[in-house]
């Protein structure tokens, strides 16, 4: 059935990842302060779950060269949480390729993290369900997100979500990586993973990005359509790498389940996102990210193209198009 959009879903599960989407903006360097506040305003704003960050491995990544959300070592992550006996959950991701998982994740009954995000492309597959039995093993949730899909061909898209229904993956996520699906793509592809969902008794999330403005939408349009996606990704303020991600106070806004409060969030912005920006960290929606978003390009090329300053928009759209095509 389709819910009114005037109504609320009881089913859904919100997940704040602006600590580790964020991270990508600033290295992951955000200061205990901001990670306790933003942590306490999650709570006050009834979020269900607030990733920490990333589970990358030292041995790849530098501890000089980035923060300590990269890392989520479990005693920084204590630092912040103490045991977090509240009644929202924690998640890290780990990218396939970039941690050692076997070793870096502990045991849950060791550690403050309730659920475990696999990130992963299609040619990574197996790997990345290897890692999700790993971690179901330790007594984890699990996710999966596919990422660039919108770089992937049909038969590899429909393959990749037939092994992973097949697997002991909790959710399934549907990724927008470089923001270049219209709601309509949305639509058609929360059918397709819906179909597997249903099959294998999955769930379904959706992690938008804004290059287009359209996070937001894309994000209601999963959730909508039908029983479909029931985890929502989104940011405070959209803060993440690029054009940023849904942002998390119009979106518990719009979900008018009176569990969830804009209000923590709206004085979290105030006091944190603001003096962010001032100090001159860069995200969201601006003309480069449109391009790449509509010729369905990765960000990095409009990230850089925003770094060196430059204004010549028509010179890069011909760039992108060379690239893309």
């Amino acid at each position: 059935m389709n819910h009114n959009l005037v109504s609320f879903v009881p089913n859904l599960r919100v997940l704040d990842c602006t600590l580790r989407d964020g991270g990508l903006v600033n290295d992951s360097f955000f200061s205990d302060e901001f990670a306790r506040a933003l942590y306490e305003a999650n709570l006050k704003s009834g979020v269900d779950y607030m990733e920490m960050g990333y589970k990358c491995s030292k041995k790849i990544f530098s501890t000089d060269r980035y923060g300590k959300w990269k890392f989520c070592d479990e005693d920084d992550l204590r630092a912040i949480v103490g045991d977090n006996k509240t009644g929202m959950k924690l998640s890290v991701m780990a990218d396939v390729g970039r941690c050692d998982y076997e070793q870096d994740i502990l045991p849950r009954s060791e550690s403050v993290i309730d659920m475990i995000r696999v990130a992963t492309y299609v040619n990574a597959i197996p790997t990345a369900i290897d890692m999700i039995q790993d971690a179901k093993k330790k007594g984890y949730e699990t996710t999966v997100n596919i990422m660039a899909v919108s770089k992937v061909n049909g038969e590899d898209l429909k393959n990749s979500l037939e092994l992973l229904g097949q697997s002991d993956v909790d959710v399934i996520y549907l990724v927008d990586s470089f923001g270049s699906f219209y709601p309509e793509q949305i639509q058609r592809l929360t059918d397709q993973y819906m179909e597997v969902a249903v099959r294998y008794n999955k769930k379904i999330g959706i992690h938008a990005h804004n290059n287009q403005q359209l996070a937001f939408a894309n994000t209601i349009e999963a959730m909508n359509k039908g029983c479909g996606a029931t985890y929502l990704d989104a940011t405070v303020n959209g803060l993440g790498r690029g054009a940023g991600n849904c942002h998390l106070e119009s979106l518990l806004s719009f979900l008018r389940n009176p569990k969830y409060k804009t209000i923590p969030l709206l004085r979290f912005i105030e006091q944190y996102i603001l003096p962010l920006k001032a100090e001159g960290l860069k995200w969201g929606y601006d003309i480069p990210y449109m391009l790449t978003g509509e010729l369905n390009a990765h960000p990095s090329f409009a990230i850089k193209f925003i770094k060196e300053g430059r204004l010549d928009y028509y010179n890069f759209f011909h760039e992108l198009l060379d690239d893309t095509f």
